[in-house]
């Protein structure tokens, strides 16, 4: 019996960002409602992966008129189902606004979000139901296997990925056609490709929302480089709090086998490729290449000296290919489009496109995908709408907690491997936080090293030792303890981590801290020599202080205090106890009347003691 043909699909994004908002119960009251309305042979709910928008979550899109609403609710599908599924009016309300502008924009293709990604890697991401095999293979899915086992051999699939020019997505950049011919090329008879999907960069979902809305592409990936490199056997490492993922992976793998496209003998062409699923403990180390590998065996997650590489002697001694999720997922449009198609995309090198979690101070929070070369202004701000609240863009964090920091004066940095690494940033695995104003750069970069030093594995003791020792440092600057020497013994430290350090978790985690002293290094300074956090950020630094000239004597933070050191009645000037105030903020944010002062290094001229209104000055 054929499928009937339907006259209208409503796409749900179920990505774990749409998901965690409620997209669940919006999915079954929209199929509650349909079957109500006995829509069921005209109308199709189809879950989806990350459309990317995650700010504007739980995500919902009418095709084929692609209709985008956003931040749908369970209370709102009765008034969608009967405004658009059977009336055919859009439903006003739900439409995307662009903010500050109130502009209603009610087509998925007109979003300003989406108008300068280019969507390659991510093409299949929020169109299709990820769980349905058919609905990959409708979209061109195993054309590009079926093309290697068919029409090329292994030598022509690793010219092709080389000629192409992709460089690894897992934050190296190194060319992966060299690494596959690398593998292809060492003797032995047993070898093994594994994907890398253990992704553990603080805000980073880019390897997550690929798996959980398009596994295929990675197993199609993965096979195409089983086939080159001379392997049967394929491990994909990913790790456990990505739930989501491994069950949308193991289904896509059992579709695969069911239909014969992994396993034994593939189209006939005695090809063979068997896939398996590691779930790894969430060592952040473990994305190094040699200790994922040992984490496979069974062994503790710990880096080994390189040589041998991987690719040479990796998984049980065996050559081995590692690439991220995101590299294997490119492959099949490269087969099927031509080298020359993806080259062109891009700078020449670093051609194709690049995913980023865009996260932190952007009104856009999401899942991009643009083409290499564009400028962090056009992500920040024409993607990412601009910086919130009429705050003031400070910096960028690229790259991850390994990665570095760009300020105001590199917005117009085009956005590729070689020009960020130039500029004392890299581009990592994806991870991009934006921060406004109000960021402490010293804490900022004391955040990314509080990770980067609890995550390392501890085996070798530059790493070990001296990201320890560079938190302490940090840890005393922003208490106001600093001295000036901390500069110097950063930089020392640092040094040391660069070149002796066994991996690159050791080697990078000064990244954030130097490329913070690089470019904002009077902050730095502010703090050891003036006793001061210049974005008031700081607790030790701070005091707050109720300004009497604006202070009307509502009360509104005295009984919000919660630990009552402001003294006052209504209509007297109210005074904060300094010895008593733990710095909370409260204060600060409840009061009505902007009256609360938070200043850093100084102090503002108040009463001694609670006074009438009006009268301070007089």
């Amino acid at each position: 019996m054929s499928e009937p043909i339907y006259r209208a699909n409503v796409l749900v994004c179920t990505g774990t960002g749409c998901d965690s908002s409620g997209a669940g119960s919006v999915i079954d009251a929209l199929r509650g409602e349909v079957e109500r309305r006995e829509l069921q042979g005209e109308v199709r709910v189809i879950e989806t992966g990350c459309r990317g928008f995650c700010a504007m979550g739980p995500i919902v899109i009418v095709y084929p008129e692609g209709l985008f609403y956003c931040q749908v609710q369970t209370t709102d599908v009765e008034e969608l189902v009967e405004e658009t599924l059977v009336k055919g009016r859009i439903l006003q309300r739900l439409v995307f606004e662009v903010p500050h502008s109130q502009q209603a924009v009610p087509f998925y293709d007109e979003i300003p979000f989406y108008e300068k990604q280019q969507r390659i890697t991510l093409r299949n991401c929020g169109v299709i139901d990820p769980e349905s095999i058919d609905e990959y293979i409708a979209r061109g899915g195993y054309e590009a296997l079926g093309k290697v086992l068919s029409e090329m051999s292994s030598e022509d699939v690793i010219e092709e990925v080389k000629a192409s020019g992709l460089r690894g997505r897992g934050g190296a950049g190194f060319l992966t056609g060299l690494k596959w011919e690398f593998t292809a090329r060492a003797p032995g008879d047993v070898k093994y490709v594994v994907c890398n999907a253990d992704e553990g960069d603080p805000g980073a979902f880019m390897d997550r929302s690929i798996l959980e809305g398009d596994p295929h592409s990675v197993i199609e990936g993965m096979a195409i480089c089983g086939y080159s490199v001379g392997s049967s056997e394929g491990y994909v490492y990913c790790r456990a709090e990505y739930p989501l993922a491994i069950k949308r992976l193991r289904l896509a793998i059992e579709q695969a086998e069911e239909y014969g496209l992994l396993g034994d003998d593939i189209f006939g062409s005695g090809f063979g490729f068997h896939l398996k699923i590691k779930e790894g403990a969430g060592a952040f180390v473990c994305g190094e290449e040699t200790a994922l590998i040992a984490s496979i065996e069974g062994k503790r997650g710990e880096p080994r000296p390189r040589p041998p590489f991987p690719a040479v002697s990796g998984l049980w001694g065996k050559p081995t290919n590692n690439n991220n999720v995101k590299s294997y997922a490119n492959v099949p449009q490269i087969i099927r489009n031509g080298a020359e198609w993806f080259a062109a995309i891009g700078t020449p090198r670093s051609p194709g496109t690049a995913i980023f979690a865009l996260t932190g101070k952007v009104e856009n929070t999401g899942l991009i995908e643009v083409p290499m070369g564009i400028t962090l202004r056009e992500i920040i701000y024409d993607i990412g709408g601009g910086i919130p609240d009429g705050k003031e863009f400070k910096a960028v964090q690229t790259g991850g907690p390994l990665g570095g920091c760009l300020p105001a004066s590199g917005l117009d940095l085009q956005v590729d491997f070689d020009s960020l690494r130039q500029a004392g940033a890299v581009m990592g695995s994806g991870g991009m936080i934006v921060v406004d104003e109000e960021t402490c750069m010293v804490e900022f970069s004391k955040y990314f090293l509080t990770f980067a030093s609890a995550e390392s594995c501890g085996k070798c003791v530059p790493c070990r030792v001296g990201g320890r020792r560079m938190l302490e440092i940090l840890t005393r600057i922003t208490e106001g303890e600093g001295t000036p020497e901390d500069i110097d013994q950063i930089k020392e430290i640092a040094k040391g981590m660069d070149s002796d350090s066994l991996c690159a978790l050791g080697q990078l985690t000064p990244g954030p801290i130097m490329s913070a002293l690089r470019y904002f290094e009077d902050e730095f300074h502010a703090h050891i020599n003036e006793d001061r956090c210049p974005a008031k950020q700081c607790v030790n630094m701070i005091s707050y202080y109720v300004s009497p000239e604006t202070c009307v004597g509502c009360g509104m933070c005295k009984r919000e205090c919660p630990v009552q050191v402001i003294d006052g009645e209504r209509r007297m000037i109210h005074i904060i106890n300094q010895d008593g105030c733990i710095k909370c903020n409260t204060c600060f944010e409840v009061c009505p009347f902007d009256a609360i002062v938070k200043l850093s290094g100084g102090e503002i001229e108040v009463p001694e003691e609670p006074i009438p209104v009006g009268s301070f000055g007089k």
